[in-house]
């Protein structure tokens, strides 16, 4: 049988070339190889937008659809909503009584956050919210409601992890033989750099180009993008290794990367009709997303019914585990 593997994404807004060649290209490769469940995570996504949940409900068919756009294929792919999946949220519940407050506060992640909050607000996290605290929770049963063996993660995720492979331990330990220890699936792929420079690409960081965006968006976001500093005119030598329109010719594999690297460090490129040159095989290397991308749009009968179907299947295996969990907790009255 092949192995369970499982990724989730937040529906916070459309996917960007950071998503793509961080992650997807990974799920893409995997996606034949593997039982893979895919969550559309909207009950994680509220943690930190409880208050606009029209933005997470829009997102997530939007999300969807650019998965669908990048060759997510659903024939081989579970594509599921987390909130149409009971299950996993009695699993959180359930693994809220084996995981200390002080253990949560020591994950990075949380840790992150109400430093932010303390610089924001100058309190020591009292605006961070129990939801937020209790994500790796959460998390955990994301995975194991579907008996996840592998988790596509980069290197900054394995503290959420190691988390889950906690959790299961003890659980396991006090109930007997019930759950599956994940192992991380450790991505090559570094983080991918923002327009600006910025080690990650982000969607409120201003610096992303989304999959979904057109020429006009794209020309505006890479005529702006963080060249060398030292290159003031035109026929100045400059170096390509500190410049983001290189970066992202690299990115997208342009077939003249060494004449724009030679032509950059002679003086010979200026920095307009370079990325000009990159608009162009930008929207060249993203036409036949946006193709795809606008046939979804105009069939939203068929995103439904992807949702639809990969819901259904992901629950029967959540129904599945939570049967083997609630008959080890005791909790299972009157099931013949």
């Amino acid at each position: 049988m092949p192995k369970i593997v499982l990724t989730g994404l937040r529906p916070t807004g459309k996917l960007h070339l950071g998503h793509y060649f961080g992650a997807a290209q990974t799920w893409l490769k995997i996606q034949n190889d593997y039982d893979f469940y895919m969550e559309i995570a909207d009950i994680q996504a509220l943690t930190d937008n409880f208050n606009n949940p029209d933005k997470v409900r829009v997102n997530v068919r939007e999300v969807t659809i650019d998965l669908l756009s990048i060759g997510i294929n659903p024939d081989k792919v579970h594509l599921y909503i987390q909130s149409m999946i009971p299950e996993i949220a009695e699993l959180t519940v359930l693994y809220s009584n084996l995981v200390t407050m002080a253990r949560l506060y020591r994950n990075p992640t949380v840790k992150t956050e109400i430093a932010q909050k303390k610089a924001l607000f100058g309190n020591s996290g009292e605006s961070v919210t129990y939801g937020f605290v209790g994500y790796p929770v959460s998390q955990a049963a994301d995975i194991t409601a579907f008996d996840g063996e592998l988790v596509p993660v980069g290197e900054d995720q394995l503290p959420l992890i190691e988390q889950c492979r906690e959790i299961v331990r003890k659980f396991n330990s006090i109930y007997g033989e019930t759950l599956v220890e994940p192992e991380p699936l450790l991505s090559s792929t570094p983080r991918i750099k923002g327009l600006d420079g910025n080690d990650k690409m982000g969607k409120s960081l201003g610096n992303a180009i989304f999959l979904a965006d057109n020429e006009a968006t794209i020309a505006k976001k890479v005529m702006g993008a963080i060249t060398d500093p030292q290159k003031i005119k035109k026929d100045d030598p400059a170096n390509p290794d500190i410049c983001m329109v290189y970066y992202y010719h690299k990115l997208i594999d342009s077939k003249n990367l060494d004449d724009i690297c030679v032509e950059c460090k002679k003086g010979e490129r200026g920095c307009v009709a370079c990325k000009k040159e990159l608009i162009h095989n930008m929207m060249e290397f993203l036409k036949p997303i946006h193709e795809k991308r606008t046939y979804y749009e105009m069939h939203p009968e068929v995103v439904d019914e992807v949702l639809l179907n990969g819901t259904e299947e992901a629950r029967k295996k959540a129904q599945e585990v939570m049967s083997k969990v609630r008959k080890n907790v005791k909790i299972d009255y009157f099931d013949d």
